[in-house]
């Protein structure tokens, strides 16, 4: 079981005395969280794709709009992201920037319409299978004060080796290792001077408040294969199904730090890194209508994607000491390490199903304005392991995450071979309880584009924006409100994406 009791791997908040003994259910939103994702068509009219039907999109999209195809098409999609995170903690500022290249898209479907003459209800169908990056975790974020914090993250340590008994506590995680480079001590004599047998109580001989930074680097990404097929009904009714295959790759590495003045302690490190990889599997139902033909309503149905999942997990500790002398022990006190096992453990993890809608009105040839509208319940996310007990983090995900109404609205316009797209997308704050802060998620985006006799050649730029809170560690107070460290966190993030066609 990993060790992540402490330094959070979310930009999220804390739910006081609602904290699991580990960081599991982290992954259930993180793994939950899906980036638009598509060709560079869809993206730039802000990833609205339920009701607009051929698209190589809808393999992983809608997959009953594969029905709308005639012909037989192929794509592939490059795409450039910059990640810009602003962090302010202590009322001091530092901006970080994280690019990267990907593969976002490649697609093939293969179409096989029915003859104009041909009678019967059934008009033909297309087969799917498609690439897609449906997540990015390379980004990188921390703080740094030249004032005094106003807790050191040996208040929590104290706070989580309270009832360990001593004989215990070495292997206690991180609180184990802070044990082991002296940063807490038990309780050896009572108020009686009487020796304690397997002492439980710890205190602490540094006093006072340190100054404190942190850097965290994520590394990795969430890929699905999907194989779909959608059918054509008189060129009204389209249904679809697909399979979704993902692959997870994801990984962690952290440096906490804190310094002391006129201390017995001079500066102490805390480094943890954590890898993650899997493969989950999905289903994927749709059905596109057209009352009308200027007009067409959409829905999806997507199952919950049932992970199995792998980690490794290290930490290691530094306290440099001032030479000082812990006289119950009899030591000198200089530069103390101590390193954990490496931690090696599997769980599953089953992400919330997804249902949603769309509608998109046809202008003619001239272009089209299209909108979706999904809903997600992240509290429904779920841990199973027979490594640890996950029933605190399944707690922990039940009352710390919300559902979602996410929305998405965008259009395109047409004149000859030039076409030019707009769109806006929301998705909604996924906590519960957000103290103060929206944790929701606005998107911008644009795109050009060509379409020749058998060639099509796209582009889309995107911007999303959202805030959120980091918190290294906890410490509760006699309310049990937790007054660790609070760093809030301004993330934006621009991405580019060019698809090119081709139709035979």
């Amino acid at each position: 079981m990993r060790f992540l009791t402490i330094l959070l791997t979310l930009s999220s908040f804390t739910i006081a005395g609602a904290f699991a003994q580990s960081g599991y259910y982290e992954d259930a939103y993180r793994f939950s969280r899906a980036n638009p994702s598509g060709s560079a068509r869809i993206i730039g009219i802000g990833g609205t794709q339920y009701s607009l039907g051929g698209d190589v999109s809808n393999i992983a999209g809608n997959p009953a709009g594969l029905g709308f195809f005639r012909s037989s098409e192929a794509s592939v999609s490059l795409g450039y992201a910059d990640w810009k995170v602003d962090t302010r903690y202590l009322g001091q500022s530092k901006t970080y920037n994280t690019t990267n290249f990907s593969l976002p898209n490649a697609s093939y479907v293969g179409a096989n319409p029915k003859g104009d003459l041909e009678t019967g209800a059934f008009k033909g169908g297309a087969f799917g299978i498609s690439f897609q990056r449906i997540a990015n975790f390379n980004t990188e974020y921390g703080y740094f004060s030249d004032e005094l914090g106003q807790s050191s993250i040996i208040d929590f340590y104290l706070q989580d080796a309270f009832g360990i008994p001593e004989s215990q506590i070495e292997n206690y995680g991180l609180t184990g290792l802070a044990y082991q480079t002296y940063q807490i001590n038990p309780i050896a004599f009572d108020e009686n001077g009487n020796a304690i047998s397997d002492p439980n109580v710890y205190d602490s001989f540094v006093l006072g408040f340190p100054f404190q930074d942190e850097n965290i680097t994520q590394e990795g990404s969430a890929n699905q294969i999907s194989f779909s097929y959608g059918a054509n009904f008189n060129h009204k009714v389209f249904v679809g199904g697909g399979l979704g295959i993902r692959s997870l790759s994801f990984s962690s590495f952290k440096t906490y730090n804190e310094e002391f003045v006129d201390q017995p302690l001079a500066n102490s490190s805390l480094r943890e890194n954590l890898y993650i990889n899997g493969i989950g599997v999905n289903l994927n139902l749709g059905l596109i209508y057209k009352p009308m033909d200027y007009l067409n309503l959409g829905f999806i149905f997507q199952t919950p994607t049932w992970y199995s999942l792998n980690e490794e997990y290290e930490a290691g500790m530094t306290a440099n000491y001032n030479n000082y002398y812990f006289e119950q022990e009899d030591v000198t006190l200089g530069r103390q390490d101590a390193i954990s096992d490496l931690v090696i453990s599997n769980y599953g993890l089953n992400t919330p199903l997804k249902i949603g809608g769309g509608a998109t009105f046809f202008i003619g040839k001239n272009g089209f304005i299209s909108a979706d509208l999904d809903w997600v319940d992240y509290s429904a996310g779920r841990i199973n392991s027979n490594d640890f007990d996950e029933g605190p983090d399944n707690m922990v995900i039940k009352n710390t995450y919300a559902s979602t109404i996410n929305y998405r609205v965008g259009g395109e316009a047409r004149f000859d071979i030039l076409r030019v797209r707009a769109g806006y997308a929301y998705f909604g704050d996924p906590y519960a309880q957000s103290p103060g802060v929206d944790q929701s998620t606005q998107q911008i985006s644009g795109g050009i584009g060509i379409k020749l006799r058998a060639v099509t050649i796209d582009f889309a730029l995107f911007n999303q924006k959202y805030d959120g809170l980091y918190r290294s560690y906890q410490v509760l107070d006699e309310n049990d409100n937790n007054y660790g460290p609070t760093t809030e966190m301004k993330n934006s993030i621009t991405s580019g994406v060019m698809t090119v066609g081709f139709s035979f």
